[in-house]
């Protein structure tokens, strides 16, 4: 991303203030002034303080003299990153070069040397760029599968209340009324807060946030308190990274405590989230879709959680993809709102009853929330109708879902508006968590008609490799008896399989093979516009790539 877009107008603190802050030592006298802070050494501008942090083959302080050279005035690093510096001091020195002024380190410049930096670095650049988080509303998202539905909800409708607003998260920040493409979920500290002073100088009052586990584990989201920290759910994933459920549970927890956030809203529809009220250290608002169980004599006890979403209206069974009613009470029976999640499945109606939720515990009253979320929101890549399933052509739909519980969700959705086969085309992404990938299929086979398998993000692996391990899972599901799938199919790249799961549905569409009002859900990638093979990113949109396989199909009809 390009710093001239995330860097404020004004910041600045004082070295010595910054040194006091964190408690590092400064051998040197120093008047610099802080104006930024870089993790990139290439990227570094005039008065930065470069991070120079240890990497998974190279120490950032091998690159602290380019820092330098680009105007760094200072550089904050570990014993280890010091050392670097100073052995490259001794080289230079050795080799007849010129190594700096006679400073501790022997770069020219004062080097902060702390234990883990990174987890300095949120504190460090909330203090540079003048505490900016502070001065907005800020909502934090966590959880496995609905993040991004729920900041596109909630940033929707605080427009809609008058708010100026922010977002950051998987598919872009957007400052305003500028966007820009996101590189991760959540970005590293040093940008996070460039992101906020950015947003306060331009008139934002009210950031959304989607809060990753990695971002938790790895101090990307340091030095910002949320006012309220919402959960949605957590299932299998990540676990490339996290060493168990556990592991990525904590990491998640890890938001709902008092140096994160102020006040958090939990989704209880799963096991994870009422553990997560029970270790919560924050005060929090529960939340469910599923009030009522049974008790061991068999009789429905109804919970006891704060807010209770349950559909409403003459459609009560309805799953449409034109939205779904319902009705959002309070448990004290003097609080009820009535509205309309504008996506298909139950899980949006956690999605919108949490955002609802979120905005209530933020000041909103239930009149505004009604009318801010009657709005539709438009979320990229989340069950977004490509084609509408006109005379003719079948119904086809993009997904991000790229988890076993969300594909499971994401065709059970579709399921009851589907009028003929639901075809379900659907990867498995490459370098990440293998043990998710069989589960992936089952779940697919349990749901639709037809499961094609493709590739989804290879990266660095083999893709026949990855799609015989969702094939495995898929067949084994139609094997033993647990899924409703009739074929199974290796589609091969994606684009081939994207081509054949629209000319199938054509087909039956037409009624040229009996069926008529198949449904085509593209799932795993989403709103992304690229595929990684060997380390190249090819230009990839499962949108364009439906658009094109139909415009073929109907004969250049579209």
């Amino acid at each position: 991303m390009p710093p001239d877009l995330i860097r404020p107008s004004t910041s600045g603190v004082s070295l010595r203030a910054l040194a006091e802050l964190i408690g590092a030592a400064l051998q040197s006298p120093s008047d610099a002034l802080v104006t930024g802070v870089s993790l990139d050494s290439r990227v570094v501008r005039p008065g930065d303080l470069y991070a120079a942090l240890p990497g998974f083959n190279v120490h950032g302080a091998e690159f602290s003299t380019d820092a330098v050279r680009l105007g760094a005035v200072a550089v904050i690093t570990d014993e280890a990153g010091a050392a670097v510096i100073r052995q490259s001091a001794r080289e230079t020195a050795q080799t007849g070069g010129e190594p700096g002024d006679q400073d501790e380190h022997r770069l020219g410049v004062p080097v902060l040397v702390v234990d883990q930096p990174r987890a300095r670095l949120g504190q460090v650049a909330a203090a540079v760029y003048g505490e900016p988080g502070a001065d907005l509303t800020m909502i934090g998202i966590t959880g496995t599968n609905g993040k991004t539905t729920t900041a596109y909800l909630l940033e929707s409708a605080l427009r809609a209340l008058g708010r100026r607003t922010g977002l950051i998260g998987t598919i872009e920040t957007r400052i305003g009324d500028e966007r820009l493409d996101s590189a991760h979920t959540t970005p590293e500290a040093t940008d996070l807060h460039a992101f906020l002073a950015l947003m306060r100088e331009r008139g934002v009052d009210a950031c959304v946030m989607e809060v990753s586990s990695h971002a938790l584990d790895q101090h990307r989201v340091d030095g910002v308190v949320y006012d309220v920290a919402l959960f949605t759910n957590l299932s299998q994933d990540h676990l490339d990274y996290h060493r168990s459920m556990d592991d990525y549970f904590a990491a998640k927890a890890d938001l709902f405590t008092p140096s994160r956030s102020r006040a958090g809203v939990v989704c209880v529809d799963d096991d994870w989230g009422r553990r997560l009220v029970a270790q919560a250290t924050v005060p929090l608002t529960t939340l469910t879709t599923r009030p009522m169980t049974r008790s061991e004599a068999g009789l429905d006890v109804r919970s006891d959680d704060d807010w209770v979403a349950t559909p409403r209206g003459a459609d009560d069974d309805a799953d449409s993809i034109h939205g779904q009613p319902f009705s959002l009470r309070h448990r004290s029976g003097d609080l009820s709102l009535a509205l309309v999640s504008h996506l298909p499945g139950g899980f949006n109606v956690a999605n919108t009853a949490l955002a609802a939720v979120g905005l209530m515990s933020i000041g909103f009253t239930p009149a505004q929330v009604e009318a801010a979320l009657a709005v539709p929101p438009s979320v990229p890549g989340r069950m977004e109708v490509v084609a509408a399933g006109a005379a003719g052509e079948p119904r086809c739909i993009v997904d991000f879902a790229h988890t076993p519980d969300a594909i499971d969700a994401a065709l059970a959705a579709l399921r009851p508006s589907t009028r003929g086969r639901l075809i379900a085309v659907l990867g498995a992404g490459g370098d990440r968590d293998r043990g998710k990938r069989e589960a992936m299929g089952r779940a697919a086979a349990r749901r639709a008609d037809v499961v094609i398998v493709t590739d989804d993000n290879p990266r660095s692996e083999d893709p026949a490799v990855i799609r015989r391990a969702v094939l495995t899972g898929a067949r084994s599901a139609v094997t033993e008896g647990a899924g409703v799938a009739i074929d199974v199919i290796d589609g091969g790249g994606r684009a081939q399989a994207i081509g054949e799961a629209i000319a199938m549905a054509v087909l039956g569409a037409g009624g040229r093979t009996g069926g008529e009002g198949d449904t085509v859900v593209v799932l795993g990638k989403g709103h992304e516009k690229g595929q990684e093979v060997r380390g190249v990113m090819h230009p990839f949109d499962d949108r364009e790539a439906v658009r094109a396989a139909l415009s073929a199909a109907l004969g250049g009809d579209r």
